[in-house]
């Protein structure tokens, strides 16, 4: 016996129906069941059953139930809503007992005959409201809550140099995320900001743990602490300073909870965008004339996953569980599951807030597996740039690394609007065969050069952050009289004093005594094996720095992303009419002057450098390669292939 709550209401025109037609949503609450008796053969040993519910429609099953382990009187308490476009066919509701590695058990079937159930209706307005929150699901959150990860300060020595490299991990219910590592530092500056969903109405618990990069083994944990959201108060920056546990430290936070949802998810029966007035309105809020009005409102985005077709099969059946998920940079949403085929029907709306036009939209699919993880099916990314508005088109599903396809075409449709001013690029192992000691000597040499070189800038930099006001505000005065009462001979006139500087102030002890000496400590097989892991790391990811720098620099020139290259000519138009009538040197005091108060007017802004934030929107050649769409492959007819095979 079942105790199902239902309710019927009307949906709307459904899309592949004539427009006189009307699908309907049936709202249905499975509770319980009682007295069941055991029916597999090991329940015939433990006295028990592990029973599931199965929902279907037509012939097509439309929902599967959680399995409740070991219970003759399972409560499930899942609530589910169906679209149903005919009301004189039944839910047909059938129960089934799992069994690992064996045919599960039928157990018994009903009839829920639809038309005799309670249809409700409400007015229109209301109606719309209420159908869009019966479509809204839990993994939309309640808000957002928005993190700025300032610095840290004194954190605990977790190396032989009595250094750390530091890096924070947050975790917020089921998001996590982790932030960049900050090298041989105690006092790290990560300046980072990222947002995290809320899924608790009270707010929740955001665990925080500090940790240290060790390469070649595991990192080593340095502390933990906990922030209670719920007696934050919202649509306000508070800034935090979080102790560690056992006093291993602090982390300085700023955090803004806001109440408003970024993301939605509906049918295509409602559609924000197909709806003629809401488009205009929204298309409106985005024109040109209101561009300068709310710089903070990037766009929005609007994806239709509509269906796939020639799937991989992942079960032994032949057939897949497929179910979608679209992630778009910190949002992430999922479709419902299609069980038992190769060819799926979605057709689910996602709305996303644009936070960064260059950003890219991630659509995977995936088949449900009820006893191990989901199996991945393939993945498409396309670049928000390269959508075009209202174009349905199949997308050949790609392997994992993006870089070749896998069986499978999805069918999306998307549209964005976005405000052109807001965009942000305007603002912002094993033993080799060489010499390891020569290698290391060399690496450590060049690591000296580079280190000099950033803790030069470090230096100056530390001028415009303000860390000592009496050496900021030297270096501003002295700034100003230079620019102002600059000229060419200068330049080597500042080269010959520093010569000289190094000269007679710092003395013959201190030239020789600035050789470094060369590490002659003997080393085991397995620390030398981490230094060459640790030197072809480095080399490796600053080979890839290096190269994806030179890409985007060629990519911005020849047109690959030909917006951006609108807006770079754009922007050098601008510079040389301003060099053009303005001197240099006014132009390099403002910047100079902007550069020194800009930490006076705001102590926690996060510093960006306008040229580097630029070309991180230009994709490399391998971010191309992965974001280029493939071919679906197309069957020949059965007349051409005739032709060619005559025999």
């Amino acid at each position: 016996r079942t105790h199902p709550s239902n309710t019927l209401q009307p949906h709307g025109t459904h899309p592949e129906h004539p427009s006189n037609t009307l699908a309907f949503s049936l709202r249905n609450l499975l509770k319980c069941v009682i007295n069941f008796f055991f029916r597999s053969k090991c329940s015939y040993v433990s006295g028990t059953s592990d029973p599931y519910v199965k929902f279907k429609i037509a012939g097509k099953e439309v929902f599967r139930s959680k399995i409740i382990h070991k219970n003759l009187n399972p409560v499930w308490d899942e609530r589910v809503c169906l679209i149903v476009d005919n009301l004189q066919e039944p839910l047909y509701i059938k129960v089934f007992d799992y069994d690992f590695g064996l045919q599960d058990d039928f157990m018994g079937s009903a009839y829920l005959y639809l038309d005799s159930l309670e249809l409700q209706r409400y007015p229109q307005q209301q109606q719309n409201l209420r159908l869009s929150d019966l479509h809204r699901k839990s993994q939309l959150g309640r808000g957002i809550v928005s993190i700025r990860l300032m610095e840290g300060r004194n954190l605990i020595p977790m190396d032989q140099n009595g250094l750390s490299d530091p890096y924070v991990k947050f975790k917020l219910g089921p998001l996590k995320y982790k932030s960049k590592t900050i090298p041989k530092t105690l006092n790290p500056q990560w300046r980072e900001q990222f947002d995290l969903h809320l899924y608790d109405e009270e707010g929740g618990i955001l665990e925080i743990s500090v940790w240290d990069k060790d390469i070649g083994r595991r990192d080593d944990f340095i502390g933990q602490c906990q922030l209670d959201l719920s007696k934050l108060s919202r649509e306000k920056t508070h800034k935090l300073e979080l102790e560690l546990e056992e006093h291993k430290g602090m982390l300085v936070l700023l955090v803004t909870l806001t109440a408003t949802v970024a993301v939605s998810i509906s049918d295509l029966s409602v559609n924000l965008l197909d709806d003629p007035h809401e488009r205009q309105q929204i298309i409106k809020r985005y024109s040109p004339l209101r561009w300068f009005f709310n710089l903070k409102d990037v766009g929005i985005v609007q994806v239709k996953i509509l269906r796939a077709e020639g799937l991989m099969a992942a079960d032994v059946t032949g057939k897949s569980d497929p179910f979608c998920i679209a992630e778009l940079c910190n949002d992430r949403l999922q479709t419902h599951t299609v069980y038992k085929t190769l060819n799926p029907e979605w057709n689910k709306v996602f709305t996303f807030n644009v936070k960064d036009i260059h950003s890219v939209l991630e659509i995977t699919v995936y088949d449900e597996d009820r006893d191990r993880s989901a199996d991945f099916l393939g993945k498409v990314a396309i670049p928000l740039l390269n959508i075009r508005n209202s174009e349905q088109k199949a997308y050949v599903l790609k392997n994992k690394e993006l870089t070749g396809p896998t069986k499978g075409v999805i069918f999306l449709e998307a549209d964005t609007i976005f405000n052109a001013v807001s965009v942000r690029s305007l603002v912002w192992n094993f033993y080799l065969i060489f010499s390891r000691q020569m290698l290391q000597q060399n690496f450590n040499r060049v690591k000296r050069c580079v280190l000099f070189l950033i803790n030069v800038g470090s230096y100056i930099n530390s001028c415009f952050q303000w860390e000592s006001p009496r050496r900021s505000l030297c270096a501003f005065l002295i700034f100003v009289v230079v620019v102002w009462n600059f000229e060419i001979y200068m330049v080597p006139l500042s080269l010959l004093l520093l010569l000289a500087w190094n000269y007679f102030l710092l003395g013959k002890e201190s030239r020789e005594g600035s050789v470094v000496s060369v590490d002659s400590e003997k080393k085991g097989f397995l620390d030398k094996l981490y230094v060459v892991q640790d030197v072809i790391i480095t080399v490796q990811n600053a080979l890839d720095e290096v190269a994806c720098f030179g890409e985007r620099v060629k990519n911005t020139f020849n047109w690959s992303v030909p917006f951006l290259s609108w807006l770079a000519i754009t922007v050098l138009c601008a510079g040389a009419t301003l060099i053009y009538f303005i001197p240099l040197r006014f132009i390099v005091l403002v910047w100079g002057i902007n550069k020194f108060i800009k930490k006076l007017r705001d102590p926690y802004i996060i510093e960006t450098n306008e040229l580097l934030d630029f070309l991180s929107r230009v994709p490399s050649d391998v971010q191309l390669v992965q974001y280029k769409d493939l071919k679906p492959e197309t069957s020949q007819s059965p007349s051409k292939k005739r032709r060619n095979n005559p025999g």
